[in-house]
């Protein structure tokens, strides 16, 4: 079997574009993936082409040799936009290996070691502004099943907060905790805003709601900072999304950086190295909670890993989306009581739907997280898009 093609497609789906991968065969077996780099979608895309270049002719089962070929002669090694064309052509190649044997990726990888993954949702709060706002939402996530709710309540502050501000933000969750009680997770994002002092200022605030963990307090170029912050917080720390290789995640885990840590499989490069990096953090006796905003392909392969690694913990999930989500792939999530199954079928069990896709085109998106507008995340119409278990027992 030779590598024929590899062709991309960047989807619109409103607050970013999602970027698929499809890597063509002779004999007609094709994989996908996904690179989804947002707001930086075409520059990805780019690279995913000039990938093709080394691929073509190649053997599709050859994934460590052909990936490290890939690595080695891109010579400018690293950073998010080589590893995530990597990790949508790599996911493809896992995908193609998996529907050539009949059988799962996560079967290729050693095996299964769950059923089912736990899934806090990420997006429920779309579009709250006001304390009250996000309560109301934050029950109907809990209503939907989700056990874990994140988001980032903190406006458009960078680098400081004022009081007010931080009045403003604690008051949002504590208006959440009240409303969902004491056994849902509350997950407190900080989207690398803070400069060391405040966020050991925010954590502590933190301390009164038992949240499970305050996510990337510091900007992600300073690991020495981050694990300062860990060291003087009393509250869970949560990053590594904008760690792109096992060699920085070495950096991080020596630096003791987290208490979980947060690769995005579509960013790492993919689905060897995030299982690799997930070794790594089971060395360190750290549970490996991955960064999964993105599309249905990138969220496929989350729970490949997810049924295969021992000290996998917690899924980020996004609670609604587009309601064309499901017209753009074979996507078939079963979600139950929080949890989401491990796929049984071959290869990442997903194929994308192009002509869906092709209604979609590249629309140019701005980052939203400093300039107040942090709760767009979704459409008026978003819905949900997961499926139940019509076999499950209902007590």
């Amino acid at each position: 079997m030779k590598i024929t093609a590899i062709k991309t497609y960047v989807c619109h789906v409103y607050r970013t574009n999602w970027v698929f991968v499809k890597v063509l065969t002779d004999e007609g077996l094709h994989g996908v993936g996904e690179a989804t780099l947002e707001h930086r979608e075409l520059t990805v895309e780019a690279a995913v082409k000039e990938l093709e270049r080394t691929l073509v002719g190649q053997d599709p089962h050859a994934i460590e040799a052909l990936w490290h070929r890939a690595y080695r002669d891109a010579y400018w090694r690293g950073g998010p936009v080589l590893m995530s064309a990597l990790s949508g052509v790599e996911m493809a190649l896992w995908d193609i290996k998996g529907k050539a044997l009949g059988v799962p990726v996560w079967q290729l990888l050693g095996g299964k070691v769950r059923d089912a993954i736990p899934c806090y949702a990420n997006g429920w709060f779309a579009p709250a502004k006001t304390p009250d706002e996000f309560a109301g939402k934050a029950r109907l996530a809990v209503k939907a099943g989700f056990r874990g709710l994140k988001w980032d309540p903190f406006g458009s502050a960078y680098l400081e907060i004022g009081k007010k501000g931080l009045r403003d933000a604690l008051r949002c969750v504590e208006a959440v905790v009240e409303a969902v009680g004491p056994e849902v997770d509350i997950l407190i994002e900080g989207h690398g805003r803070f400069n060391v002092a405040t966020a050991v200022r925010i954590a502590h605030a933190l301390e009164d709601y038992d949240i499970h963990w305050f996510e990337e307090p510091v900007p992600p170029d300073n690991l020495e900072a981050l694990a300062e912050v860990k060291r003087r917080s009393r509250v869970p720390i949560a990053a590594g999304e904008r760690v792109y290789s096992r060699w920085d995640f070495q950096r991080f885990f020596e630096l003791r950086c987290a208490d979980f840590v947060q690769p995005d499989v579509s960013h790492v490069g993919g689905i060897l190295e995030m299982k690799k990096i997930a070794a790594q953090a089971e060395a360190h006796h750290i549970a490996i909670c991955p960064h999964n905003p993105s599309g249905c392909v990138a969220n496929a392969a989350g729970l490949q890993l997810a049924g295969c690694v021992p000290n996998f913990s917690v899924l980020e999930t996004m609670s609604t989306d587009v309601p064309y989500r499901r017209e753009l792939s074979t996507e078939h999530v079963i979600f139950e009581d929080g949890m989401m199954r491990i796929p049984d079928a071959p290869g990442l069990g997903i194929d994308l739907n192009e002509e869906a896709i092709a209604a979609h085109p590249y629309e140019p998106r701005e980052l939203r997280h400093y300039v107040g507008r942090l709760t767009e995340i979704r459409p008026p119409d978003a819905v949900g898009y997961f499926h139940s278990d019509p076999t499950a027992r209902k007590s």
